[in-house]
């Protein structure tokens, strides 16, 4: 099952080849972070435009990559939400128009999901049930992976998701866009102990996130420095905002687990490519004598080879689309 997979649901343009859900057999991504540097964040209609202007030639190279003519895929595959309703139309407009002339079935996929599946493609045996923490710009989500077709959310964020603190941390330190690779950079010269920014659990079980409140007291410490007239020390407080933005993360995957009897865990997520974090989740793995996957790096960003997996997962459970698919920015899992 040779699989044509797109992704546009934020500032990735993205393309992948992928045969029986975990061969790889292309993957390319044209990124646009130099270009929304310039904003310092994603602008949703810059994000549209760049797409419309690049999806052909990137779903050209990944043909082309592959070593493969596009009548040679048994499917299209697509990311149809959740993200950014006008960069999402791109891609599903374009697998649709794919899909149809080279009379092939059509797969919607879930971005989240997508994600999931990246482990899979880094450790094609991990398998489910597992617990996961799907962290990035948009999305803070814990999700029960009973089976390849089965997900359950058991808590998300309240207000921003980390990805989106971590930016907006970043911007007020001076460090800008994107946040997480600047606080990271940041911190290593930093003392995580220095300040000590509010944890928060929010829900019945309190695994659900909040991420507004440790923002806020970062701008709140900044802002009464600066009317004290005293100095802070930029790279203490990088690194205290990540110790507690990676505590509060690690601390609800690993007690979710614990709640419902699971032996395995995973990461998913651009947030996912931050070292503290990575480290901290597989030393308390290890502690507890669980079992942990992460994927590379690459497929913690957004791309099309994590989508390309999901979409072999969900053509054997029968999930097609016909011609009346359409973009759906707030996707529930």
């Amino acid at each position: 099952m040779r699989i044509l997979a797109i992704e546009s649901s934020c500032d990735e343009t993205a393309a992948a080849v992928v045969r029986d859900g975990v061969t790889v057999e292309s993957n390319v991504i044209n990124t646009q972070i130099e270009l929304h540097k310039l904003f310092g964040g994603v602008v949703p209609e810059v994000a549209s435009r760049r797409h419309i202007e690049n999806i052909s030639a990137v779903v050209d190279k990944a043909v082309a990559d592959a070593g493969i003519c596009l009548s040679d895929v048994d499917a299209v595959a697509v990311t149809y939400g959740p993200g950014l309703v006008g960069a999402l139309l791109v891609g599903v407009s374009t697998a649709k128009g794919l899909a149809y002339g080279l009379k092939k079935p059509l797969i919607p996929v879930h971005h989240i999901k997508g994600h999931i599946c990246a482990n899979y493609l880094e450790n094609p045996e991990f398998k489910p049930p597992f617990i996961c923490l799907v962290a990035s710009g948009g999305h803070s989500h814990i999700v029960y992976v009973k089976s390849y077709f089965a997900y359950e959310a058991l808590a998300r964020t309240c207000d921003d998701a980390a990805g989106e603190a971590f930016d907006k941390v970043s911007r007020v330190l001076g460090y800008g866009y994107p946040g997480g690779p600047a606080i990271q950079k940041a911190a290593e010269h930093g003392n995580p102990a220095a300040i000590r920014f509010p944890r928060v659990n929010m829900g019945v079980d309190g695994f659900d996130f909040s991420f507004s409140g440790v923002k806020t007291a970062v701008l709140n410490y900044i802002h009464n420095a600066e009317q004290k007239g005293e100095q802070i020390c930029r790279e203490d407080v990088a690194a205290s905002f990540q110790e507690a933005v990676v505590d509060v993360l690690s601390s609800h995957l690993l007690d979710c687990a614990g709640k419902y009897g699971v032996s395995r865990i995973a990461l998913a997520g651009g947030v996912a490519a931050n070292l503290p974090l990575r480290k901290r989740v597989e030393e308390k793995a290890k502690a507890a004598g669980m079992e942990f996957s992460c994927p590379r790096l690459a497929y913690c960003t957004d791309n099309a080879a994590m989508i390309g997996c999901a979409a072999y997962y969900a053509w054997q459970n029968g999930e097609m689309a016909d011609m009346s698919l359409n973009a759906v920015a707030n996707l529930s899992l």
